[in-house]
């Protein structure tokens, strides 16, 4: 079959546009056996461990059932969503949104029109056998993929899991078969989707090394063309308002930096405005850079890039941003080297045979300062945080 414009831009909308879909689900229009059957089929080409077909699945349409299995996802997780929900209603919450979608399953599962529960035979024992816990997830996804295709919509969701016992006795699942997800079926309101907000592939996608980013194509050997990066990440149990003092703050960052001895601003931190940073390496000497803040928003994030005065762009761009999660943060310490002029690029003009490695040998001490400087910052929020 040829593949063809129209063709891949069919199949890239339904894998965009496919997620959890609570709300917009139908409750009252009825969703066919053979439309069901048609997506696990669909499903089951997915790819399996050593090639074993051990997945199954099991479609709940009897209200009795789906009224007792929805109580049992009540008592899993169900009751502690809808009271998170009632808890940031009408606050802004950055959770709100997919809690209040979240409850609203909850409150309405027993009313879905099919419920499909896939599980596998196996338990698992950590020995990485093949067969297991691989072979469900995709086959699972393809499901939802070829619901997406039908004008049908699920919500992925494991809370059920936690009356896992409680649940094989109600269905009469046998000893030996581990349950993976629970998926609500039903016809969607409108068909229209749209894709989400997500990070850029580039930003959390590394080449050949952990944490090496490329901001353009490079096809083939890293060159300083393709705009080559490093990122850091932390996580921690502090909260984003315990962590943007010390974010906020490019000074602080000389504690931990072999390299940066420190900043001062030139006016008050704002987006706009600058501030002198300080810098010194063994044999190479000390020198002064300039840098422009380019993002500072209280709590969120911390952007700055170094540019010479009197050049058009950056030698280097940094950015500190803060990852609201579920019971903490996620501090993300990212740097891109360029477009401009630096360092970095006189080495790689004074040996261009060798810009690869010069790249490389950069990015490796710029992520062994990054690493000690997002786990210093995450060390004095959680002390502060503590106190």
């Amino acid at each position: 079959m040829e593949i063809t414009p129209d063709r891949t831009a069919a199949v890239d909308h339904v894998l965009s546009t496919t997620r959890a879909v609570r709300k917009r689900l139908d409750l009252d229009r009825p969703v066919e056996d053979q439309v069901i059957y048609d997506c696990i089929d669909l499903a089951e080409q997915s790819p399996t461990g050593g090639n074993q077909s051990t997945r199954r699945w099991m479609v709940i349409r009897d209200a009795e059932q789906k009224k007792a299995l929805a109580k049992l996802y009540l008592e899993a997780g169900g009751e502690w969503i809808i009271a998170s929900y009632k808890g940031v209603e009408g606050t802004g919450h950055h959770n709100e949104k997919v809690l209040a979608s979240a409850a609203h399953l909850a409150e309405n599962l027993e009313h879905m029109p099919a419920i499909v529960m896939v599980g596998i035979w196996g338990e698992h024992d950590n020995s990485g056998r093949p067969g297991l816990f691989d072979s469900v997830i995709q086959g699972a996804w393809s499901f939802c993929l070829a619901l997406r295709a039908r004008g049908l919509g699920s919500a992925w969701t494991t809370v059920h899991l936690g009356k896992s016992a409680e649940i094989r006795d109600l269905i009469g699942m046998p000893e030996g078969i581990t349950q993976i997800v629970l998926l609500p079926v039903a016809y969607t309101s409108g068909t229209e989707f749209k894709a989400a907000p997500r990070i850029s592939a580039r930003e959390i996608t590394y080449i050949d090394r952990w944490g090496d980013t490329m901001a353009a194509n490079a096809d083939g050997p890293v060159t300083f063309a393709a705009g080559p990066g490093v990122t850091v990440e932390v996580e921690t149990k502090a909260t984003p308002k315990d962590l943007w003092p010390f974010v906020s703050d490019p000074d602080l960052l000389a504690r931990w930096s072999d390299e940066f001895q420190g900043a001062s601003w030139n006016d008050e931190p704002g987006e706009g405005t600058r501030f002198t940073g300080r810098n010194a390496i063994e044999g190479f000497g000390e020198w002064e850079t300039s840098s422009v803040c380019v993002a500072y928003r209280p709590n969120h994030e911390f952007g700055w890039k170094v540019q010479r005065l009197d050049a058009d762009e950056p030698g280097t761009q940094w950015r500190l941003e803060l990852v609201p999660l579920a019971g903490g943060t996620r501090l993300r310490f990212a740097m891109r080297f360029g477009p401009g002029s630096s360092g970095l690029t006189w080495n790689i003009d004074t040996a261009p045979e060798r810009e690869t490695e010069i790249i490389r040998n950069r990015q490796n001490v710029h992520r062994t300062n990054m690493q000690r400087c997002a786990e210093g910052i995450v060390a004095l929020a959680e002390e502060a945080a503590s106190a």
